[in-house]
């Protein structure tokens, strides 16, 4: 090995992990927070339908999930307008003493008229099994495509990245609407992110920089 060589290359790494511990402190990690437990769920499309409440079971995970993110660090809490996603947030809001800001771009997909469909009476329909199949270009009729989707996410999780550079903010919102905005960063297809599981009151974390992107986790449910 040639005179001195260790000591550049030594050098050359402290100077990237510098760099890259810069980049770090400017991250803002995004906690996405879906929704805890309701009566909808696995049954129909509840949409964008207002009045759609926790049942018991999602208030105690709500609960839960309010134990689990008290010490995260969170800066600003955000939240999808609709009732289920703002009482998920409510009892964190209370342990941290933050507000909760509303923002449209994590409200639920438009489901047009599927909404309040049994999932079972759609099951044989062409258009929703293309609709599993093929989510870029298939959208529920007269509703919203998932390309639109992304775009929203991906266009809020941007704005709230430039607003809050090196801190850790939670938004609560819905399974597809995380699911979506995850794939983009994750880089997976939108007709491959359906594998994706994004459970009732989990929580899935990404870091985004101004020059980079960081996956942390994906679909955590606690103990």
């Amino acid at each position: 090995m040639p005179p001195g060589y260790s000591n550049a290359i030594a050098v050359l790494r402290a100077g990237v992990q510098a760099v890259d511990d810069t980049l770090e402190e400017m991250r803002t990690i995004f906690l996405l927070v879906r929704h805890a437990d309701h009566d909808w769920i696995g049954k129909a499309f509840a949409g964008r339908l207002p009045g759609v409440h926790l049942n018991a079971n999602g208030r105690q995970q709500a609960e839960a999930l309010a134990g689990r993110l008290a010490g995260a660090g969170i800066a600003a809490l955000y939240s999808s307008p609709l009732e289920r996603a703002l009482e998920t947030v409510e009892p964190l809001a209370k342990r941290l003493g933050l507000p909760v800001t509303i923002r449209e771009r994590l409200i639920e997909i438009g489901t047009g008229d599927w909404t309040e469909e049994p999932f079972d009476k759609l099951g044989p329909t062409a258009r929703w099994k293309r609709f599993l199949n093929f989510r870029s270009s298939t959208n529920p009729p007269a509703g919203e495509l998932m390309l639109e989707v992304q775009a929203r996410m991906v266009t809020e999780l941007e704005e709230l990245r430039e607003r809050h550079p090196g801190e850790t903010v939670a938004l609560f919102s819905h399974a597809d609407v995380i699911r979506f905005g995850f794939a983009h960063y994750a880089g997976i297809a939108i007709d491959l992110a359906h594998r994706l599981e994004i459970r009732p009151a989990s929580v899935s974390r990404i870091a985004l920089g101004a020059e980079d992107v960081r996956v942390l986790g994906l679909n955590e449910v606690g103990a």
